[in-house]
């Protein structure tokens, strides 16, 4: 699949993340991360699995400063953090464009709000982050004119715009068919490869997670806690031919046992509830 003719994106300067002895809960009691503790080394594409509902989400919130820990501290460059940072921004699994902007308004948010000058330097990365996501000729159209993976694409370049050290993505394929969600893939390969950006990325996918990531941890059934690293030795710039290999087969095993007995024990939980 050819992408769009492009220039070469600023590479940013990437963050390094990482959770130390982590304990969560909600309220009443309900435990949610139960002793979480890994690093994401700068410029790495790592990748977070597990049953649903067993924390992954949480993580992000976690990272982005959204909430804290009950125990333990979450670190950004080293530096624990106390709250949201613009160096750190957020790919939800729900749309977050402002309906009542265009393509180009919602680009340009990010720097409007810093009180940026968006002539000159800003605009010309807009619309290099525009060609870079096959969107060029849609800067004038409003979020409801676009489809589902237009609308994904538009939310990488928002957050790109702003050159964050980290970009952590809660499930933002979610929801798409099979085709849209390849492209997509291949755009934030492409994305990551081309800016250096350090990217924490959470799927329930596992032939995702080994497609895009460098490093993929599984997680237990809730409370979540780490069960295992995975390093993903497939070369860079990654392709899809590579799914086919050898190496990606052994790893696509090695995650599928990983995960075989967590998601048993998070399907067993939801029966009991049930009863």
């Amino acid at each position: 699949m050819e992408l769009p003719a492009k220039n070469i994106m600023t590479r940013v300067e990437p963050g390094e993340m990482e959770m130390r002895g982590c304990y969560y809960s909600f309220g009443m009691g309900k435990e949610v991360l139960d002793n979480v503790s890994f690093k994401v080394e700068k410029g790495s594409f790592t990748c977070f699995c597990g049953p649903s509902g067993c924390g992954k989400s949480s993580i992000i919130n976690l990272l982005a400063g959204y909430a804290a820990p009950d125990i333990g501290e979450c670190l950004i460059d080293g530096v624990p953090v106390k709250g949201p940072g613009s160096d750190r921004l957020v790919v939800f699994q729900e749309t977050a464009l402002l309906p009542w902007m265009t393509l180009w308004e919602n680009t340009l948010y990010g720097p409007k709000v810093q009180g940026k000058d968006l002539m000159g330097e800003v605009a010309d990365k807009a619309e290099e982050l525009i060609n870079m996501v096959g969107l060029t000729g849609f800067e004038e159209k409003y979020p409801s004119q676009l489809s589902g993976g237009m609308q994904r694409r538009a939310e990488l370049i928002r957050a790109l715009i702003n050159q964050p050290k980290v970009l952590l993505m809660d499930e933002p394929f979610r929801g798409l068919d099979a085709m849209t969600r390849g492209i997509m893939q291949e755009y934030i390969i492409k994305l990551f490869e081309e800016t250096g950006t350090t990217i924490l990325f959470v799927t329930a996918e596992l032939e995702e997670a080994i497609f895009l990531g460098d490093v993929a941890y599984f997680l237990t059934a809730g409370p979540a806690s780490v069960k295992r690293k995975l390093l993903i030795d497939l070369p860079r710039p990654r392709k899809f031919e590579h799914i086919t290999t050898s190496n990606f087969v052994e790893l696509q095993r090695e995650a599928i046992e990983t995960v075989e007995e967590e998601a048993q024990k998070a399907f067993s939980a939801c029966v009991a509830k049930a009863k």
